[in-house]
């Protein structure tokens, strides 16, 4: 049992066989109230959350809180890879629109298309005329420039606005210390000082 828990940890991303037998030792020792509500909390969750039917994030409706929400703004739509890239930018609260979550990015080597990432289902969205902007929040990586391109591409087609979140030298950061390609990314990405 001790074994099986130690290799169910391990499926977690960043966790190794270390971590997995802490975690494991801790809640056997120390926190065995704790490990019940860990268990009955994954339980409802794999029972009860789903994707979203508009945005494809992970929700406990059908519709998210946020497709739901009348007061976002139906017409800005930011295209990001994950679930938690919404978590993210809501934190940041400035963002007023709706979203849609591709899940990854388009990686043939890997065997993921356009129709894994549901991107059809977006062409869908761009059809019905209501979206006027799109914003690309993918990752500034090769997968994810490649994934906007496409994305860009596709919504051109239907005259939509394509903006690119910008990428560059995070608040606090040091140039010395920033890579080329972030360095070059924030030179392109320049704006007016006021």
């Amino acid at each position: 049992m001790i074994e099986s828990l130690n290799k169910a940890f391990c499926a977690l991303p960043g966790v190794g066989s270390k971590t997995a037998q802490r975690f494991v030792y801790h809640l056997l020792e120390r926190d065995r109230n704790g490990g019940f509500e860990l268990a009955k909390a994954l339980v409802d969750a794999m029972e009860h959350v789903q994707h979203c039917e508009s945005c494809r994030t992970l929700s406990e409706k059908n519709i998210c809180n946020i497709c739901s929400n009348d007061t976002r703004d139906s017409a800005q739509l930011c295209i990001v890879e994950t679930p938690t890239d919404i978590h993210a930018i809501e934190q940041s609260g400035v963002y007023k629109g709706k979203y849609f979550v591709l899940s990854g990015y388009l990686s043939p080597i890997d065997g993921i298309g356009a129709s894994e990432l549901g991107l059809d289902e977006l062409e869908q969205k761009l059809s019905d005329n209501q979206v006027t902007e799109i914003i690309l929040a993918t990752n500034a990586t090769v997968e994810g420039e490649v994934t906007a391109h496409y994305i860009s591409n596709m919504a051109k087609q239907f005259n939509v606005q394509i903006t690119r979140i910008a990428h560059g030298i995070p608040i606090g950061g040091e140039l010395e210390y920033a890579d080329i390609n972030t360095i070059a990314h924030a030179l392109s990405g320049r704006k007016n000082y006021d």
